[in-house]
Parts: structure tokens; C-alpha cells; sequence
């Protein structure tokens, strides 16, 4: 697995030099990450978390000795057949909006019996020693949906409130900054270092990003869930941390998710 990730920064750092020999020669930047990408798809390491998070829906854990394959994530219990493609959903059995990370937490604790902090541990890795096993679970259920269209039901009035409030918090400036969502991904063309930044404000621009996460950061060496995506974002725009599965995180990825209705899940993709 180290033999793995040293490669893919490896493959990072070449990306990087042929970005900037393609910049030289007059090509676009980001047409040239695009080719790095799509050329190490085909090896994305994200398989090896979704190994490792195959293993564990399958095998009984937690102090009841049960697997995942009673965990009802929209479809069924043990279903995950297009699961991801249509989350965040309403559950009636929790009464509230869940997408896939808070999902997961909740069957560790009221199947598995594990304690809600012994299932929030580890919530991210760190490339390295530290495993997250949200994430590996996370990794294998998302994959079970590649080519299925994003279908989150926002006629449902729960949702639909989720929707809302997701709007409004993108939209909302404030921190030290005085950042919002739409400070970063509002407008055509922007972007930070090397990297695009998408408009969500635009379908397409939702649909493109929302659709390629959970992703391998090759920068990282990890796989990240939304969960991250989004936590990072509240710290770069230096707002309080955004809590793991809180209403908060729920109504955002329920906005962009809900945004993205319509196109082919493509993840769990790369990333820088």
C-alpha cells in the first residue's frame, strides 16, 4: 500500500512539471491536470479503501457482532446498489435528514452497539498509521453507485427544508474573512494555485464536483469523504470548526447534492 501512495505522489509531482512545461508551451493548465487524472483513473488507490470497506459491511462488528448488511441506507437493509445516488435522504427510524457518513455512524450504534464516540474515533485518516474506517465504508458504498444518476428526493418536505437551509449557508458571509461558499465557487474562472475551482452555482459546475467525491487526494495520500470536503472548506474560510455530521454539514451536502440530481455518479474519483 506505501509502495502505492509514494507512486501516486510521485505521479503527483510529474503532473505538476508537466502542467507547468504545458503552461510554457501556450496549453492550458487545467486541460493538463484534466490528462493527468484521467490517466491514472484506470490505478486509482481509492480501490484499495474500497477493499478495505467491502471487508468491513460484511464482517459482524461492534460489541453486537453485526454487520453492515442490516444497515438500511434508503434501499433496504444491506442494500447499496444506488444507495449513494440517492442521499442525503430522510429516515424515519431516526427522524432526521442523514447522508451517507451520519448513516453509517447510526447503524455502528443502534445495530452494532458501538458508543457514538468509539464510531466517531476516526472520523478522517491521515495517510499514514491513522485508518478511518467512515471513510473506507464510505468509499465502498459510493462506488456501488458509479453510473447511476443523483436522484435525491427534494420533494420530500424534509429534504426539501434541508435543501433550503443548505442554500442560505452557502450564500451566508462570515468569519474573520468575511467568507462565504459562494466567495470561492460563485464565479467562472477562479481559482487557488494550481487548482480550478468550480461554480456551483451553475448545475453543471454542481454536477462536475459533487459527482467525483469521495476522492483520492493525491496530495494526501488519503481518501477523503464529503464530510471532509466540507470541513476543510469551513477551515480554510476560517469559520468554527464544522462538527461531523451535524444539521449544518447535512443541509450543505443536501443543497449540492440535490444540485447534482440529474448526472452519472462518477466517484469515488482523483484528485490533487
Amino acid at each position: 500500500m506505501r509502495t502505492m501512495i509514494r507512486l501516486a505522489v510521485a505521479a503527483g509531482a510529474a503532473a505538476a512539471f508537466a502542467a507547468s512545461i504545458g503552461a510554457a508551451l501556450g496549453e492550458s493548465t487545467a486541460d493538463e491536470i484534466a490528462k493527468y487524472r484521467e490517466a491514472l483513473q484506470d490505478g486509482n488507490p481509492a480501490e484499495l479503501w474500497e477493499a478495505r470497506g467491502e471487508q468491513m459491511w460484511k464482517v459482524p462488528r461492534g460489541p453486537n457482532k453485526v454487520s453492515f448488511e442490516r444497515c438500511d441506507l434508503g434501499l433496504g437493509p444491506g442494500v447499496v446498489k444506488g444507495a449513494y445516488a440517492q442521499l442525503p435522504r430522510y429516515f424515519p427510524d431516526a427522524k432526521r435528514v442523514m447522508d451517507l457518513e451520519t448513516r453509517l455512524v447510526w447503524c455502528m450504534v443502534q445495530q452494532q452497539g458501538m458508543s457514538e464516540a468509539d464510531a466517531l474515533k476516526n472520523t478522517f485518516g491521515n495517510g499514514s498509521a491513522k485508518r478511518s474506517d467512515l471513510e473506507a465504508l464510505a468509499a465502498y458504498v459510493a462506488s456501488q453507485s458509479q453510473g447511476i444518476r443523483m436522484n435525491v428526493a427534494l420533494d420530500e418536505p424534509h429534504v426539501h427544508d434541508m435543501y433550503r437551509l443548505g442554500e442560505k449557508m452557502f450564500y451566508y458571509r462570515g468569519g474573520t474573512h468575511d467568507f462565504a461558499c459562494a466567495t470561492c465557487h460563485g464565479d467562472d474562472g477562479k481559482r487557488i494555485r494550481l487548482q480550478d475551482l468550480p461554480n456551483l452555482t451553475k448545475v453543471e459546475g454542481a454536477q462536475k464536483a459533487y459527482t467525483t467525491w469521495p476522492a483520492y487526494r493525491v496530495s494526501q495520500g488519503e481518501l477523503r469523504t464529503f464530510q471532509w470536503r466540507l470541513n476543510d472548506c469551513f477551515r480554510q474560510q476560517r469559520f468554527p470548526e464544522l462538527a461531523f455530521g451535524s444539521d449544518a454539514s447535512i443541509a450543505l451536502t443536501a443543497y449540492l447534492a440535490g444540485r447534482a440530481n440529474g448526472a452519472a455518479y462518477a466517484g469515488p474519483a482523483i484528485k490533487r
